[in-house]
C-alpha cells in the first residue's frame, strides 16, 4: 500500500508491475491482494480518506478555535501529502461510496473554512472554493518539500500557513 501511494502519487499511469517492483514484491503477490490495478486503487483511497480523516479530527481535537484547527490540520496532513496527491490523480465518480465521502470531506472543508472567515481569518471578498483549493496547494507544496528534503514536515507547515494566510507577497 505505501509503495502504492509513493509511486501514484508521482506517476497515476504506474501499472500493477511497477507498483509490485516499487514494493519489492512480485506481481503475482499483489494480484494475491488486488483482483487488479482498479481494486488497487479503490482500496488506495479508502485508505488516503481514512487516514486523513483519523489526522485531521485528532489534530482538530487541540484547537480552540477555527482557525487554530485550519492551522492544525494543515500541519497534520502535509506529512500525507502522498495520499492527497494519490487522490488528486483519481477521481472514483464511478464509485457511490467514495464520490460520498469526497463530496463530505469537502463540504467539512468548506464549513470550516467558513467558521475561520467569521473568525476573521480570511477576507470576506475570497469564495470558499478559491480558499479550499489553497488549502490543497499548500498541502502539495509542503509534502513536495519535504520529500525533497528541503524541509522538514513542521517547517512546511510553518510556511504553509505563513503562505495561505499572508501570501508571499514583500511587505510595502
Amino acid at each position: 500500500m505505501e509503495a502504492g501511494f509513493r509511486l501514484l502519487s508521482s506517476d497515476p499511469a504506474a501499472s500493477l508491475s511497477q507498483i509490485a517492483e516499487h514494493a519489492g514484491v512480485g506481481r503475482a503477490t499483489l494480484h494475491r491482494h488486488f483482483t487488479g490495478r482498479e481494486d488497487l486503487l479503490r482500496e488506495l483511497a479508502l485508505r488516503a480518506h481514512e487516514e486523513m480523516d483519523q489526522a485531521a479530527e485528532k489534530a482538530a481535537e487541540m484547537a480552540t478555535t477555527y482557525s487554530d484547527a485550519l492551522r492544525l490540520i494543515l500541519e497534520a496532513l502535509i506529512p500525507l501529502g502522498d495520499r492527497h496527491g494519490f487522490l488528486a490523480h483519481f477521481g472514483f465518480d464511478g464509485d457511490a461510496a467514495l464520490a460520498n465521502e469526497i463530496a463530505r470531506q469537502a463540504r467539512e472543508t468548506q464549513e470550516m473554512i467558513d467558521a475561520a472567515r467569521t473568525e476573521g481569518l480570511f477576507d470576506p471578498a475570497v469564495p470558499t472554493r478559491w480558499i479550499e483549493r489553497l488549502i490543497d496547494a499548500a498541502i502539495m507544496a509542503g509534502w513536495d518539500s519535504v520529500r525533497a528534503g528541503e524541509t522538514t514536515p513542521g517547517q512546511a507547515s510553518s510556511l504553509a500557513w505563513i503562505s495561505l494566510i499572508n501570501g508571499v507577497g514583500a511587505k510595502s
